[in-house]
């Protein structure tokens, strides 16, 4: 009997440690929230992560500390949560790119979608696909009529091989059968500033890089790659609207943490972040930014990621698309 009763009592002792997903979840979070930001500081992704971590912050009751690890196109970054240990206290805000195309056109450490655990969607940024002025096309039946009267002769500029612009426009080209030639740059601006020049014609951008210019009238707007016009620019029509409907391209940014992070406390983090983006000031700060406003469940968020994975995947491998060596 008195064994049984000391092997009771150690059960008992035992138990809350067979219980840690609980335990941890009651008080989280109870120290600060290390934010990764694979990019560095001032670019689309940190503003959008800064924005929506200082609400998050405040609903939280807790510090949230934007820690920029940028590298590899978000893929550092990245790495670093997928290795993190899985408590909810390393997050990251991260990318199209670092989720759903680099580990199709390299070798990266993690693997989406089993060593990460989506929370929500953050922010999606349309892309915009724009011709010079001497290009002479107002519209995609006139663009694509213009490039298969003339193969070979147009191309298109991208900030980079493999990114998401260079992307949007071999999907563009495999989408309206059309053949044009990728020049890429590093980075948006000079591929912006060869555009204005007449160097090059026509470039997918997030939208932001390219509505002054627009609004300005030095770069014409062919179509924005999402199912719903923005504000920013009412007149300008879905790619959709313009009969592409497979070629709709967006930038976006996710919340994720490890994978294996307990169910409870991802749970606080996605209910957090979602009234986070329902605050009015974030609101219009995102808006400012060109930004579409997320929101969703952990689940619905990963199945956009993985769909996001084996489009973009596709894409690369019809394309042949190769990042530089």
């Amino acid at each position: 009997m008195k064994t049984l009763k000391l092997l009771v009592a150690g059960l008992c002792l035992l138990s809350p440690a067979l219980l840690p997903s609980a335990a941890s979840a009651e008080d989280f979070p109870n120290r600060p929230i290390r934010l990764i930001v694979p990019f560095p500081a001032g670019g689309p992704n940190d503003i959008i992560a800064r924005v929506v971590s200082k609400r998050l912050g405040e609903i939280l009751k807790q510090t949230i500390i934007v820690d920029n690890r940028g590298g590899q196109g978000g893929v550092l970054g990245t790495d670093m949560v997928a290795k993190a240990t899985p408590d909810g206290y390393t997050i990251a805000i991260t990318s199209a790119g670092a989720l759903a195309i680099s580990p199709s056109m390299e070798k990266v450490a993690y693997d989406t979608l089993k060593d990460l655990q989506p929370v929500t969607m953050v922010a999606r940024v349309p892309e915009m696909l724009v011709v010079a002025t001497s290009v002479p096309a107002n519209n995609m039946a006139e663009l694509v009529a213009l490039a298969k009267a003339q193969p070979g002769k147009f191309n298109f500029a991208s900030s980079g091989p493999g990114s998401l612009p260079h992307l949007a426009g071999e999907l563009f080209k495999l989408t309206a059968k059309i053949d044009i030639t990728h020049v890429p740059y590093r980075g948006a601006a000079p591929a912006v500033n060869d555009l204005l020049g007449q160097q090059v014609q026509m470039v997918f951008l997030d939208l932001p890089v390219l509505l002054p210019q627009v609004k300005a009238g030095k770069l014409k707007p062919i179509a924005i790659g999402t199912t719903q016009r923005v504000a920013s620019l009412p007149d300008v029509p879905t790619t959709v609207e313009a009969g592409m409907p497979d070629l709709q391209t967006e930038n976006w940014y996710g919340m994720v943490a490890p994978a294996n992070t307990p169910a409870p406390i991802v749970a606080i983090l996605n209910k957090a972040a979602i009234e986070a983006m329902k605050d009015p000031d974030v609101i219009d700060k995102l808006q400012s930014q060109g930004a579409i406003v997320g929101g969703n469940t952990p689940e619905q968020f990963g199945a956009y990621i993985a769909s996001e994975t084996t489009k973009w995947a596709k894409v690369i491998k019809e394309a042949g698309v190769q990042t530089e060596k």
